[in-house]
């Protein structure tokens, strides 16, 4: 579960959370596949702990080989 603070200036009641309410600058812990429905109102919640990734952290492609180009063979004649 990733977590947020509740930066508006009054309280406010969350639906989503239960319907509870949320006092001024309180931490709140949200679900993870919401988390960004929470932090993209700037003036109203900012990130405090990100969801978790899940599985293994995703890695960069391997880079690829070059091969040096043959010099052209001489035609003889």
């Amino acid at each position: 579960m990733a977590r947020v603070r509740f930066v508006g200036a009054e309280p406010v009641t969350v639906p989503e959370l239960g319907g509870r309410s949320v006092q001024p600058d309180e931490v709140v812990v949200v679900p993870d596949d919401r988390f960004d429905g929470y932090v993209c109102q700037l003036g109203t919640w900012e990130a405090v702990e990100e969801p978790k990734q899940e599985g293994p952290e995703p890695s960069l492609p391997a880079p690829k080989k070059t091969i040096a180009a043959r010099a052209p063979q001489k035609d003889e004649g």
